[in-house]
């Protein structure tokens, strides 16, 4: 298989995360997830009582620069 498509298959098994994984390492999947798709965070920051938005853009917004492909091979690891 290729990049892709072991991205996508760890993207569909990250959907059945046991529920002992801690929210660090859900913030670091979806900042790497959102990195590999999209590219650079391209949103205003959420606002101040919307904490957990908050949280998951900043976990996207501290990858800024790093390209899509290095974003697919970190998730997948």
């Amino acid at each position: 298989m290729g990049l892709k498509e072991d991205f996508d298959k760890a993207a569909e098994e990250a959907k059945t995360l046991p529920d002992s994984t801690s929210n660090a390492d859900k913030l670091i999947l979806y900042g790497l997830f959102k990195q590999a798709n999209v590219g650079d965070c391209n949103t205003s920051k959420p606002g101040v009582f919307d904490q957990k938005g908050r949280a998951k853009w900043d976990a996207w917004d501290k990858l800024k620069g790093k390209d899509k492909d290095t974003a697919m091979e970190e998730y997948i690891m």
